[in-house]
C-alpha cells in the first residue's frame, strides 16, 4: 500500500516504537480503494495524535454525562490501523469498536489489537469491524463516536442520518468527538445536535515533532501538520432541536 514503505517517506511515530505496534504512515485517499461505492469519499489514512485524542476525551468527560463511563461504547468510524481504538481502550468504556472500510487496514488493526491485549494495556474490550461506516448499526446504550476526518461530507451525511434514526427516542445517548472537523457544517445543518465544544486542541511536544517530521518526508508534500487540531464535540439532543 503506497505510503507505508520507506521509499514513500514512511517514518515511524514514537507511539509505535514505544508499544511495538504499527500505526504509522500516510496513505492518500486515492490509494484506499476497495471497490465499494464510498471509496470516492475517502480522505486519507493517518493516525490521530495520541495526545489530541486523550485531551479531547478528557474534555468530553468534563461535560455533563447521562451515565458512568463504563456504560458507554466508544466507536471509531474510519479506524484505520487502530491507534484510536487502542488509546480509547486505556479508559474503562463498556467496549471499544473500530469500523474500517479497507480490509488491509482492518487486518493490520486486528494485529495491533492483539499486541495491545497481550501487553495488558486494554481496560475495555476491543474489536475491529471491516465495514462501511454509513451502514454501521449502533449498539444499545450510550455511545461516543470518534471521527478523525475519515471521509467526505456525503458519507458524513449518511452517518448522521443513521444516528438520527437509531437515536430518535434516545436523546443525549450519543456524543460525537470530531478531530480535524473539516465538515462540521454538515453537523450544523443536520439538526438535532448541540455543540459542546469547538476549538483547537494542542498536540503534545512529542506528537508535534513526530507529525511534522513524518509529513515533511512525504514525497509529494500533499499534507501538512500544525501544532494543534481543530476539534469539536457534539451531542445528539433530538431531531426537534437545532444546534
Amino acid at each position: 500500500m503506497p505510503g507505508l514503505l520507506l521509499r514513500d517517506g514512511f517514518t515511524q511515530h514514537p507511539f509505535d516504537a514505544e508499544f511495538a505496534v504499527r500505526t504509522s504512515g500516510l496513505v492518500a485517499g486515492r490509494h484506499l480503494e476497495t471497490g465499494q461505492h464510498n471509496d470516492r469519499y475517502n480522505t486519507a489514512y493517518y493516525a490521530v495524535p495520541p495526545s489530541v485524542l486523550r485531551a479531547l476525551i478528557g474534555r468530553w468527560r468534563r461535560s455533563p454525562q447521562i451515565a458512568p463511563l463504563d456504560q458507554y461504547t466508544f466507536i471509531d468510524l474510519g479506524a484505520g490501523m487502530g491507534r484510536a481504538v487502542m488509546v480509547a481502550s486505556e479508559y474503562r468504556f463498556r467496549r471499544v469498536i473500530g469500523v474500517e472500510l479497507n480490509p488491509t487496514l482492518a487486518r493490520m488493526a486486528r494485529r495491533n489489537l492483539t499486541v495491545w491485549r497481550k501487553a495488558a494495556r486494554a481496560k475495555a474490550p476491543m474489536s475491529i469491524r471491516c465495514a462501511d461506516a454509513a451502514n454501521f448499526t449502533f449498539p444499545s446504550g450510550p455511545c461516543v463516536v470518534f471521527l478523525f476526518n475519515p471521509f467526505g461530507a456525503p458519507v458524513l451525511r449518511r452517518v448522521l442520518a443513521s444516528v438520527a434514526q437509531a437515536f430518535a427516542a434516545r436523546a443525549g445517548q450519543l456524543d460525537l468527538l470530531y478531530v480535524n472537523h473539516e465538515h462540521e457544517d454538515v453537523l450544523k445543518r443536520q439538526g438535532g445536535f448541540s455543540n459542546l465544544f469547538s476549538g483547537q486542541v494542542m498536540r503534545s511536544r512529542a506528537d508535534a515533532i513526530a507529525d511534522h517530521s513524518i509529513l515533511a518526508n512525504q514525497p509529494d508534500g500533499e499534507y501538512s501538520a500544525a501544532n494543534y487540531e481543530d476539534c469539536s464535540i457534539w451531542r445528539w439532543v433530538g431531531s426537534a432541536s437545532k444546534s
